[in-house]
C-alpha cells in the first residue's frame, strides 16, 4: 500500500492541493499591506523636491483574520490529503479481494470442467457397452458445452477485476497475492474511533472553522484602514531654500459600500457548514452501525459455511462420480447434484470475499484502515497476529 500511494495519481494530486494550502496558509499570515514610496519634483517658480513614504495600518485585525481561515483550510486540506490515501488503500484492498476470488472461481471453473470432460468421456464409454442411454449421453455432451461458456464468463469477470487493480495501482500484477486462508478478525478486536476524531468529521470540522473565520474576515473587512504618510525634501525659491517635512493621514470612507452584504453571506455560509457537520455525524453513525451489523453477519455466516459439509466439495464430487459409475444414480441425478455442489462452492467463495470487503468497510468507517495497514493495536489482539497471513 506504501508504495501504491507513492505512485497513485489521486495522491499525488492530493499531495499537490495539501503542498497548495501549506502556501496559502503561509501567504494569508503575512502583512496585507505594503509600503509606497513615491517622489516629486516640480520646477516653477517654485523648485520642488521630496520624497514620501506611505502605509495603510491593519488596525482592524485583518491579517489574524485571513491566518485562521488559512490556517483552517490547511487542516481541511491535511484531512482531504488522509482521506484520499484511505479511499485509494479501501479501494485497492477491495479489488484485491473481488480479483482473488475471481482467480479462485476460474480455478473452480477449471476443476469443473475438466469434470465436465471427465464425464463426457465416461458417458461415452458407458454408451458403446450400452451402460447408459443415448439421451443420457447427450446431456453429458450438453454439461460439458455449460461448462465451457460458464468458464469464459469466469475468465471474463478475472480479467474485469484485474483492470479494477491496475486501474487503482498501475501494476499489472502477474502473480495475485491470494485471499488469507482464515477468517478476517472479529468486530471487537477494533474499537472503532470516536466520530468526531474521524477524518470525515476533522474535514468537515476544518471547513466549518474556515467559514467562521471568513466571517470574521468580513467583518474586519468592513472597517477602512487609515494611511500614514511621511514626506520629506526641500523646496528653493529664488535664493532661499527651505527643507519640507509632512505627516499625512487619510482613511476610506464605507459610504457607498458599507460591506454588509458580504457579512450575512459568510455568516450564512458559516451556518451550512455547520449544518454539514451535523449531517456528517449522523451519517458516520448509522454508516458504522449498519457495516458493523453487516460485517458480523457476513463473517458468522462464512464461518458456519466453512464447518458445514457444504464447504466439503472435492469429497462431495468424488462420491456422486462413485454412485454414477455403481448405477446408483442416473446420469440426471448426477449432473444435478453435481451442479449443486459447485454453485455452492462458487457461493461460498463469493460469500468470502464479501466478508473480507466488508472487513474493509468496517475499518474504513471505524477509521481504523490505516492503522490496521500499519498493524498498530486497537484495543484488542495485536494486529501482527491478526494479519500474519495478509500479503504486505
Amino acid at each position: 500500500m506504501r508504495r501504491i500511494w507513492q505512485t497513485s495519481p489521486e495522491v499525488q494530486a492530493a499531495r499537490a492541493d495539501l503542498d497548495a494550502a501549506q502556501a496559502r496558509a503561509r501567504a494569508a499570515a503575512q502583512p496585507l499591506y505594503n509600503p509606497s514610496l513615491s517622489l516629486d519634483a516640480e520646477n516653477a517658480d517654485v523648485n520642488r523636491r521630496t520624497a514620501g513614504i506611505s502605509l495603510p495600518l491593519d488596525l482592524s485585525g485583518k491579517r489574524r483574520a485571513r491566518a485562521s481561515q488559512g490556517e483552517a483550510d490547511l487542516r481541511a486540506a491535511e484531512a482531504a490529503y488522509n482521506l484520499v490515501r484511505r479511499d485509494v488503500a479501501a479501494r485497492w484492498l477491495k479489488a484485491w479481494s473481488t480479483a482473488a476470488l475471481a482467480v479462485r472461481q476460474s480455478e473452480l471453473g477449471q476443476r469443473r470442467l475438466a469434470l465436465m470432460q471427465r464425464f463426457d468421456d465416461l458417458a461415452a464409454q458407458r454408451l458403446k457397452v450400452g451402460d447408459i442411454s443415448s439421451p443420457e449421453r447427450d446431456l453429458a455432451g450438453l454439461a460439458l458445452g455449460e461448462s465451457q461458456v460458464q468458464q469464459a464468463t469466469l475468465a471474463s469477470n478475472e480479467a474485469a477485476a484485474r483492470a479494477e487493480l491496475l486501474a487503482i495501482s498501475g501494476d499489472q500484477l502477474t502473480a495475485l497475492p491470494p485471499l488469507p486462508a482464515g477468517m478476517p478478525p472479529v468486530v471487537g478486536s477494533v474499537t472503532p474511533l470516536p466520530v468526531d476524531e474521524l477524518p470525515e468529521l476533522r474535514q468537515s470540522r476544518a471547513q466549518q472553522a474556515s467559514a467562521e473565520a471568513g466571517v470574521q474576515v468580513a467583518r474586519r473587512a468592513r472597517i477602512p484602514d487609515p494611511t500614514l504618510s511621511l514626506t520629506g525634501g526641500q523646496v528653493r525659491s529664488g535664493p532661499r531654500t527651505d527643507q519640507v517635512i509632512g505627516l499625512s493621514v487619510s482613511i476610506p470612507l464605507p459610504v457607498l459600500n458599507t460591506g454588509r452584504a458580504e457579512v450575512e453571506a459568510a455568516r450564512a455560509e458559516a451556518d451550512a457548514a455547520a449544518a454539514g457537520v451535523r449531517s456528517r455525524q449522523f451519517v458516520l453513525r448509522a454508516g458504522l452501525q449498519e457495516v458493523q451489523a453487516r460485517y458480523a453477519a457476513l463473517r458468522n455466516a462464512a464461518e458456519a459455511f466453512r464447518g458445514g459439509r457444504a464447504a466439503a466439495f472435492e469429497d462431495r464430487t468424488a462420491l456422486l462420480e462413485k454412485l454414477w459409475r455403481a448405477g446408483e444414480i442416473s446420469t440426471s441425478d448426477y449432473l444435478v447434484q453435481l451442479k449443486q455442489s459447485l454453485d455452492t462452492a462458487l457461493s461460498g467463495q463469493e460469500l468470502e470475499s464479501q466478508t473480507w470487503q466488508t472487513w474493509f468497510d468496517y475499518l474504513t468507517a471505524a477509521g481504523r484502515l490505516t492503522d490496521w495497514l500499519d498493524g498498530r493495536t486497537q484495543g484488542g489482539p495485536t494486529q501482527d497476529s491478526l494479519n500474519q497471513d495478509i500479503p504486505r
